[in-house]
């Protein structure tokens, strides 16, 4: 989403920070380059320009000019207003779902994900806040949308309520009502009617519904994608809605980012989770400061461990990461980092997540490695017999090509990945001892001089995000990233045949 604007501030930033002293001209210049590059991001012009006003002053106050490094300072400067810009530093604020039944209503234009971001949130409330959810479809327009909610309630482990076919829309809202407060649910979800385009008949209904149900939440759901016309549907409905929060789907297409750089200073609501994809657990909770951090190219390392504990497992990850410490790495255990990694998101996913890998990112899309590849290398690992993957020196060249035609690759394609394994088999050598650690001490250095930061020189992993690291190489209960400190498969710098 915010690839093309993190180039651009990119730029801008290594140009500031190979600078001993910047002077209010060269300050001046970056901002302008800074403004130019939030507009075409399609943030809205109001909102980059209180953002500039907002930057000036302090970037070329006598602080900066005088400071040891100023184009770092000027970095740091840019990302708290751009965490301000977002909605602040403050910890986001939990749903208001402690009084049973609480009532959301999910309202929002036709094809924003609202349904499917309903189903969601229900998963998210069932699994993480253990609350029992009953979820109700009020689109009795939209063809097959009642269906498509109870399938997804079923996916997600909750209940749905019964369809009655020709109910209106505020008669299903009481007799969902009746029936979360018979049922002792602990939460209602009303996924609302949407339409193509705002109407008024459309409006009344949603207000008519609020008005029965009393909602504590009312979250309107807008497609990122949209740009400013997500603004103004954000707008319109606060007009005539008591909304509380506002959800972005589609946060991983490839937008301009515009929309949640402009929704909370237009709106003044709060981004409650924003959506990724189409897999109901695609749904993480909106944090401005690490969003600031992911533009900026400092990555998000916070997420990265949040991901790791919901999708490894870890009674695997301590019988690997004991393995590890004595220096054993098999082809087993590689196949398994490869799975581990496309449920976390694959290549590209983790790599949002990793501080200063901008140029590691184009280098890996010029030399074609993309998740297809994880896929391709772990049909080869599998394509082996279990005593081949336990002993990789027996892979002679006709088990090789035996290999390879079982896989659909040629033969280089296996040495490929033999010749990976080795690499992170020696790896896990050398950080046997010292593991995630020892990585995590590697990322902190990232943003020094001669380091991979892409943000300009700034200092990409914070102390806590560092700390957060750590914890996966061993404190009470954390979950461990074997083969993570061994480099990312695929990245040794071979290009795909």
């Amino acid at each position: 989403m915010f690839d093309a604007l993190t180039d651009r501030l990119g730029k801008v930033f290594d140009g500031l920070t190979g600078r001993g002293v910047l002077s209010e001209k060269d300050v001046n210049e970056a901002l302008r380059e800074i403004r130019v590059a939030l507009l075409e991001a399609d943030v809205a012009l109001p909102v980059v320009k209180k953002f500039i006003d907002d930057v000036r002053p302090l970037a070329i106050g006598e602080n900066v000019i005088k400071s040891i490094k100023p184009g770092q300072l000027v970095v740091k400067i840019v990302h708290d207003a751009l965490v301000e810009t977002l909605g602040g530093d403050e910890e986001p604020a939990p749903l208001k779902i402690d009084s049973p039944p609480a009532v959301i209503m999910m309202a929002g234009l036709q094809g924003s994900g609202k349904t499917t971001t309903t189903g969601k949130l229900a998963k998210r409330l069932k699994e993480q806040d253990r609350k029992k959810v009953l979820v109700a479809s009020l689109d009795t327009r939209r063809p097959a949308a009642m269906e498509q909610l109870t399938i997804l309630a079923g996916q997600a482990g909750v209940d749905a309520l019964p369809i009655v076919q020709g109910q209106l829309p505020a008669d299903i809202a009481r007799r969902a009502m009746q029936a979360a407060k018979f049922g002792g649910y602990d939460v209602l979800m009303l996924d609302t009617a949407g339409r193509t385009t705002l109407d008024e008949q459309m409006m009344n209904e949603a207000a008519e519904i609020a008005s029965i149900a009393n909602p504590s939440e009312t979250l309107l759901v807008a497609d990122a994608l949209t740009g400013q016309d997500a603004v103004e549907t954000a707008k319109r409905f606060h007009e005539r809605l008591p909304l509380t929060g506002l959800v972005l789907t589609r946060m991983d297409g490839d937008g301009r980012g515009g929309a949640a750089l402009s929704m909370r200073s237009v709106t003044g609501l709060p981004i409650r989770f924003i959506g990724m994809g189409e897999k109901l657990e695609g749904l993480d909770v909106f944090d401005a400061r690490r969003i600031a951090g992911r533009i900026l190219g400092q990555g998000d390392l916070v997420s990265l461990v949040e991901k790791a504990k919901a999708e490894i497992d870890q009674a695997e990850a301590e019988r690997v990461a004991k393995k590890m410490q004595k220096g054993l790495f098999d082809l087993e255990d590689l196949a398994g980092q490869l799975r581990q990694m496309q449920r976390m998101g694959g290549l590209g996913g983790l790599m949002d997540l990793m501080p200063g890998v901008k140029n590691a990112k184009a280098q890996m899309a010029a030399s074609g490695v993309d998740d297809k590849m994880l896929k391709r290398q772990e049909a080869i690992i599998m394509s082996m017999t279990p005593k081949e993957r336990k002993k990789p020196e027996l892979l002679q060249a006709s088990r090789k090509r035996r290999i390879a035609a079982g896989a659909g690759v040629d033969v280089a394609e296996v040495n490929k990945v033999l010749k990976m394994h080795r690499n992170m088999a020696d790896m896990m050598k050398k950080i046997g001892k010292g593991g995630m650690k020892g990585l995590a001490g590697m990322l902190g250095n990232m943003g020094g001089p001669g380091g991979m930061g892409g943000g300009g020189g700034a200092p990409p992993v914070s102390q806590a995000q560092l700390n957060a690291l750590k914890n996966l190489g061993g404190g009470p209960g954390a979950p461990k990233l074997p083969g993570l400190g061994g480099g990312l498969p695929g990245l040794s710098g071979d290009k795909k045949k």
